[in-house]
C-alpha cells in the first residue's frame, strides 16, 4: 500500500470518527428530550425493558454487519450511562428543594464533603463550606463553622470520625435549628453524639452514601438511612435523593454497622493483603501485567482504587468498628481452611468450597 493510499484511508476513517461524535451528540439530544417528557408525565428516569430492547437490537444489528455483539452492547451501555447521568443530573437541578434555603458543608473541602456540597447546590440551595483545610472554588468559605451563626436549614458534617463526633456534642449544646446530618462510614463510633443531639432536641438525621466522591450517576448506588427514632428527620433527607435513582435501605446503628463490618471492612482488607503480598513478593506489576489473567487484572485495578484512597477513612473503619473484627476472622479462617485443603492435597475439599461459593454467590444474585 502506497503512502498516498495509507493517507486517504486515515482521512475517511477521521470521517467515520467525526461522523459517529456527530451521531451519539444527535443521540445526547434525543435522550435529553425523551428526559423531559418523562419528568413533566411524572415517569422515573430509568426504564429497564427498554434498555434491554436496545442492547438486544445492538447485538442483533451487530451480528448482521459482522461486527462483534460485545462491542456493539459495550458501546450503546456506556452511551445509555451518559444520557442517565445527564438525565439525573436534569433531575436533581429541576427539583426545588433548596430553593430559599441554605445548607452548611463542614468538611465541604475533602472529597465527599465536596460532592454534597455540589449534590445540595444542583438543588438550589444556597451552600457554605466550613473547613481548615482551605476555601474550595465556587463556595463561600470559612475555616472554622463556628464563624457562621448556624442559620442554615441543614448542616452536613463531612468529617473524620472523631471530629463528626466532638462536633455533634458540641452542637448539642448551640442547638441549632436546622437539620443536622451525618454522613459518617461508621456509626457505633458517634453514638454517643447522634444520641446527645438527639436529647438536646436537635433534628438529626444520619445517613451512609455507599459511593464514592467521583460517582455520577446513582442509579445502582445506595443510600443507608439509620432508624434513630426521627422519621421526620429521614424523611426530609430522603426527600434529597428522591430526584436521583439511588436505591436506599433503613436500619439500626448497630445492624449498619455489622454489616459494613463485611461490605467494606472485608472487602477492604481482602485488597490491601492482596496488594501487600504483591509487594512483599518482590514481582514487579509490569512483569506480572504481561502475563496477566482475566482475574488478576481485575482484582489489580480494584486493589489500585483501594490503595489510591484515604489511608485515614480506610483505617478508621477497619479499627473503629466494634463489629469489625468478626469479618476479619471470618477472612483468617477462610484463608486457614485454603491452606489445609492445598497442604492435605484434598481436591474433593477444594471442589466443595467453589460449590459452596457458587452456591452463596449465586443465591445473592437471585435476591438482589
Amino acid at each position: 500500500m502506497t503512502d498516498d493510499n495509507l493517507a486517504s484511508l486515515r482521512d475517511r476513517l477521521t470521517a467515520v470518527d467525526r461522523q459517529l461524535l456527530r451521531l451519539a451528540a444527535e443521540r445526547h439530544e434525543l435522550t435529553d428530550r425523551i428526559g423531559a417528557i418523562k419528568r413533566a408525565a411524572g415517569q422515573p428516569t430509568r426504564d429497564y425493558q427498554r434498555e434491554r430492547e436496545v442492547i438486544e437490537l445492538a447485538r442483533a444489528e451487530a451480528q448482521s454487519l459482522g461486527l462483534s455483539t460485545d462491542l456493539a452492547e459495550s458501546l450503546m451501555r456506556r452511551l445509555i450511562r451518559a444520557s442517565l447521568v445527564h438525565q439525573e443530573q436534569a433531575r436533581v437541578s429541576a427539583t426545588d428543594h433548596g430553593q430559599g434555603r441554605a445548607a452548611l458543608v463542614i468538611g465541604g473541602a475533602g472529597k465527599m464533603g465536596h460532592w454534597f456540597a455540589r449534590f445540595l447546590a444542583s438543588q438550589g440551595f444556597d451552600v457554605e463550606i466550613a473547613d481548615p483545610a482551605g476555601s474550595v472554588s465556587g463556595f463561600r468559605c470559612v475555616s472554622d463553622w463556628r464563624q457562621t451563626g448556624l442559620g442554615h436549614d441543614l448542616v452536613v458534617l463531612a468529617t473524620p470520625l472523631g471530629t463528626t463526633e466532638k462536633i455533634l456534642h458540641e452542637m448539642a449544646d448551640l442547638k441549632p435549628e436546622g437539620l443536622l446530618i451525618d454522613i459518617a462510614s461508621l456509626k457505633t463510633p458517634v453514638r454517643a453524639g447522634l444520641h446527645a443531639a438527639l436529647a438536646a432536641g436537635c433534628r438529626v438525621a444520619s445517613v451512609h452514601p455507599m459511593f464514592g466522591p467521583d460517582t455520577e450517576l446513582l442509579s445502582g448506588r445506595h443510600v443507608i438511612f439509620i432508624d434513630l427514632g426521627t422519621p421526620d428527620s429521614v424523611s426530609e433527607v430522603r426527600a434529597l435523593f428522591e430526584p436521583t435513582m439511588v436505591e436506599t435501605a433503613v436500619m439500626d446503628l448497630d445492624e449498619h454497622d455489622r454489616l459494613i463490618a463485611f461490605v467494606l471492612g472485608l472487602s477492604h482488607a481482602l485488597n490491601i493483603a492482596f496488594f501487600s503480598a504483591l509487594v512483599e513478593s518482590g514481582e514487579a506489576v509490569p512483569r506480572l501485567a504481561e502475563i496477566s489473567s482475566t482475574t488478576f487484572d481485575a482484582q489489580l485495578e480494584v486493589s489500585a482504587r483501594v490503595a489510591r484512597e484515604s489511608a485515614e477513612v480506610y483505617y478508621e473503619i477497619q479499627a473503629l468498628n466494634e463489629h469489625g473484627r468478626g469479618a476479619l476472622d471470618a477472612l483468617e479462617q477462610s484463608l486457614r481452611r485454603l491452606r489445609e485443603v492445598i497442604d492435605g492435597r484434598n481436591p474433593s475439599a477444594f471442589a466443595r468450597m467453589m460449590e459452596r461459593g457458587k452456591e452463596y454467590l449465586q443465591s445473592k444474585r437471585a435476591s438482589g
